[in-house]
């Protein structure tokens, strides 16, 4: 497989997850505010099948990120600067989104004691580390 199929793969993916990582939180936002029952078990549904749905999309962006590094070798990875920065974004994401199974946990068993400003605080944090991880990769700073 070329590079540039890894990379359009790891970048597919990266998208579908993204996607899917977005609107996750804003289920959360209208969880957190539900006050009928019928809602909030509708709700419910949506949040599981969403992050396991996308879930499998984080693993393969992992996958093909590393195919990638892979492929261009050792020695552009030690020098690459950047690239470890990024890697460091990305396991910050893998963590928001493991939190994301405890969250939707607690909305499962009805524990969840977070307001929706939580939650919109929450949804943000993808984004910061989305803009940084697309500026890392496209501009690839030297540090």
């Amino acid at each position: 497989m070329t590079i540039l199929w890894l990379k359009a793969l790891h970048v597919s993916f990266m998208v579908a997850w993204f996607a899917g990582i977005f609107y996750l939180p804003r289920l959360f936002v209208n969880h957190a505010e539900a006050k009928n029952q019928q809602v909030v078990e509708q709700l419910k549904g949506m949040e599981k099948r969403l992050l396991f749905f996308i879930t499998p999309f984080a693993i393969l962006t992992v996958i093909f990120g590393l195919l990638l590094i892979n492929s261009y070798g050792s020695a552009w990875f030690n020098s690459a600067t950047w690239l470890h920065i990024k890697i460091t974004l990305v396991f910050i994401l893998l963590a928001y989104h493991g939190y994301c199974f405890r969250l939707l946990y607690l909305f499962k068993h009805d524990r969840n004691q977070r307001s929706s400003r939580f939650y919109r605080i929450f949804n943000e944090v993808p984004v910061i580390i989305l803009f940084a991880v697309i500026i890392l990769a496209y501009l690839k700073p030297s540090f």
